[in-house]
């Protein structure tokens, strides 16, 4: 389970990185006129503005519960993260889209091939190391195997925005990398056009498919982490024939959870002795998984 603390540390590493990326690109941009290197630039400035939100985000969902919100405000982690992916749709890749467009009504040759390549090479090094370091957060918490299977289970939204954002990051400076080459050495600039273009498509797909993560989310996901196993195995140890009869859980984000369950008597009759018994269950949940924000226990003989 991703710590608060730690995806604060990956956010701030990627705002630092996104923003000398940004102005060194906008550098580029201006003095190569290339529209590959604008889009990149306006990229990593979306970027940038991104990680802003995902802090404001974080800090939001830290507050504690109120009479108007007596869940907390976990879930607007949820709502900045699916801020962040409309951003990243709209001025990331619809307006690099737009550009790459309009650049081929250009005749405009590219100036300054050597800068921008060598301000592209520095911005995959500084985006590489940023991608390093939520990678190796992503893998100190993943507990679901391969990648794609941690993408579809986290329920970390400002982690899963993060390590979304930079692999489209590197995938895009790539992407223009080669095409200002192309368009340097053949001295075509439709090939800068067309990297414009494909950028801009990575940045559409890559934000549907983030929205489309971050939705589930906002709507109730069940938390990825197992809670029931161990509540079944304490009921069964404190009360004798006891069961858990449902079993419900929710993550509300901040790194909040809330589960409900409903829970068997067994041979036990007397309220008192009941009552003292699930608070021990409750105690010890707690105690194993201190995420657990709230929980809502009711004895039933009703399945």
């Amino acid at each position: 389970m991703s710590t608060g603390s730690e995806s604060t540390k990956v956010i701030f590493f990627a705002l630092l990185a996104n923003l000398g990326i940004a102005l060194s690109k906008f550098i580029g941009a201006y003095f190569s006129k290339s529209s590959a290197m604008l889009s990149e630039a306006i990229h990593s400035l979306v970027d940038t503005t991104n990680q802003l939100l995902l802090l404001l985000g974080t800090k939001r969902a830290q507050l504690p519960p109120t009479e108007k919100h007596p869940l907390g405000y976990g879930a607007e982690s949820f709502f900045w993260s699916f801020m962040v992916a409309i951003l990243l749709f709209s001025l990331g890749g619809m307006v690099a889209i737009y550009e790459g467009v309009h650049k081929f009504h250009s005749d405009s040759e590219i100036r300054a091939p050597w800068l921008s390549l060598g301000i592209l090479i520095f911005s995959i090094v500084l985006e590489s190391l940023s991608f390093k370091a939520c990678l190796n957060e992503v893998s100190a918490t993943n507990t679901h195997g391969s990648l794609w299977q941690w993408f579809k289970k986290t329920t970390s939204a400002e982690l899963l925005v993060v390590f979304t954002e930079d692999l489209a990051a590197l995938l895009g400076l790539l992407i223009a990398t080669a095409a200002l080459f192309l368009a340097w050495s053949t001295g075509n600039p439709m090939w800068d056009a067309l990297g414009s273009i494909l950028v801009g498509v990575l940045l559409v797909g890559v934000a549907i498919l983030l929205s489309i993560e971050i939705r589930s989310l906002m709507i109730g996901e069940a938390p990825s982490r197992d809670f029931k196993s161990f509540i079944e195995e304490k009921t069964r140890e404190i009360i004798p024939e006891g069961r858990v009869l449902r079993f419900l859980a929710v993550q509300l984000g901040g790194n909040r959870v809330l589960i409900s369950y409903k829970i068997h008597p067994g041979q036990v009759t007397d309220v008192a002795t009941l009552i003292e018994m699930i608070n021990k269950i409750e105690h010890a949940t707690r105690t194993r998984f201190p995420e657990i924000a709230w929980q809502f226990v009711e004895p039933d003989y009703v399945p």
